[in-house]
């Protein structure tokens, strides 16, 4: 069992009756927990989350609601609200780890989305790296799962530790990036995590899992689509370093004027990263309705080696012979295609309304969906079902959501 960095627990307070979910997730959709409590540190969430169990209440965990859709009839349960804070350095030598700096933190965030379309998986293990490129020594950090994770990977660039910088600004909580396997701009949290911290929801207690456990695959895990666990902090291999790791996305190599396979400051990778995500919608902004949303609604469609001529075919057919269609290797024979390549050729563009207006595509990316303002959560997957249905009547290819569903169903 491992001592979480915040602290002990001093009592987790009675839950708050009918608390709007639509206030905590950055779609601003979904209806009342029947309970909601925010737990500031991992003991409290384990008070929490254990004592629900004991009494058979559903429970819901909840970051910062960025990779949610709530049905209209909200939670009829408890919603633990991740509220942790902490983070610890560490050097990591031949014999292990070592002594460190600890930090504090502060956000709000929770979405394990990607950065757009044709994002590609990473190569290897970097967990299993005790140096970087040039015999970078390497680092470990440690932090807890409340903690926001562009405010992490903001303090890592600063520090001058490489690794997670393609990984900027994405809005989520550290609990939730192992459960999807945050990935984007050639870059997976598979190939950087080390372990994580979890609660054992069926015997109440915490252990240290792994990263080679967690299953870890596009956009997944074990633990995604579970309630077994509960991830109460995670540990990352990251070196010191003022170079990127080698660039793997075209469109961000492109940005930062180099070839795909080159260095770059880590700075300006977190730099342009955040204003491809910008661009596309992909930043929070409370002012902007573009960015009222999931994030990327759908994943890339993954075709077996086998199957893609036949798939290939039935495009062709749709777009022209001609047409060049977005492919990516995709690991154990299998290519992934692009969500957002196929839902503007299935005639859906950017801003693409659903029936009420209140709901629409992006105006500036065609895979998020987004609330305009006074949706309900109902428009919305009316929507996603238009969309998703009119891909597969166009090409035969079934798109999967990417946020997690909660009480409700495409």
């Amino acid at each position: 069992m491992t001592t979480p960095l915040s602290g002990s627990a001093t009592g987790v307070a009675a839950p708050l009756a009918d608390v709007p979910l639509a206030d905590h997730t950055t779609l601003r959709l979904g209806g009342p927990a029947a309970g909601f409590i925010e737990a500031k540190t991992s003991a409290e969430v384990i008070e929490a989350v254990t004592a629900a169990d004991a009494s058979a209440t559903p429970v819901l965990v909840l970051g910062g609601g960025s990779n949610l859709v709530v049905s209209d009839d909200g939670f009829p349960g408890i919603v633990v609200r991740i509220a942790t804070r902490g983070r610890r350095f560490e050097r990591v030598s031949a014999g292990g780890v070592g002594e460190g700096d600890r930090a504090g933190g502060a956000g709000e965030g929770n979405r394990a989305g990607g950065a757009g379309e044709g994002d590609r998986a990473g190569e290897g293990n970097r967990a299993g790296e005790h140096s970087g490129p040039d015999g970078a020594p390497a680092v470990e950090l440690v932090v807890e799962a409340g903690e926001d994770w562009d405010d992490v990977v903001a303090d890592v660039v600063a520090r001058g530790l490489s690794g997670l910088e393609c990984l900027s600004g994405i809005p989520g909580r550290v609990g939730a990036v192992p459960v999807q396997n945050v990935g984007a701009y050639g870059v997976e949290v598979s190939e950087l995590l080390t372990s994580v911290d979890l609660l054992d929801r069926r015997t109440g207690e915490s252990r240290t899992v792994p990263a080679a456990e967690l299953g870890l695959a596009y956009r997944t895990s074990v633990l995604k689509g579970q309630d077994d666990a509960v991830v109460l902090q995670a540990r990352f291999l990251l070196h010191e370093d003022a170079e990127s790791r080698p660039i793997r996305y075209a469109e961000l190599a492109r940005t930062l004027g180099v070839e795909v396979g080159a260095r770059a400051p880590i700075v300006e990778v977190r730099r342009a990263v955040l204003g491809l995500r910008a661009g596309k919608g992909m930043v929070l902004d409370p002012t902007d309705p573009d960015t009222w949303s999931a994030g990327s609604f759908f994943t890339n469609p993954l075709v077996a080696g086998a199957d893609l001529p036949a798939v290939l075919a039935v495009i062709a057919a749709e777009v022209g012979a001609d047409v060049p269609v977005p492919q990516y290797p995709a690991g154990e024979d299998q290519v992934k295609l692009s969500a957002a390549w196929l839902i503007e050729r299935a005639g859906f563009h950017k801003g693409h309304a659903g029936p009420s207006g209140r709901v629409a595509l992006s105006g500036k990316h065609t895979l998020a969906l987004t609330n305009r303002g006074g949706a309900a959560t109902e428009e919305l997957l009316a929507l996603a079902r238009e969309v998703r249905d009119g891909v597969e009547t166009a090409f035969g290819i079934e798109l999967h959501p990417e946020p997690v569903l909660v009480n409700c169903a495409l």
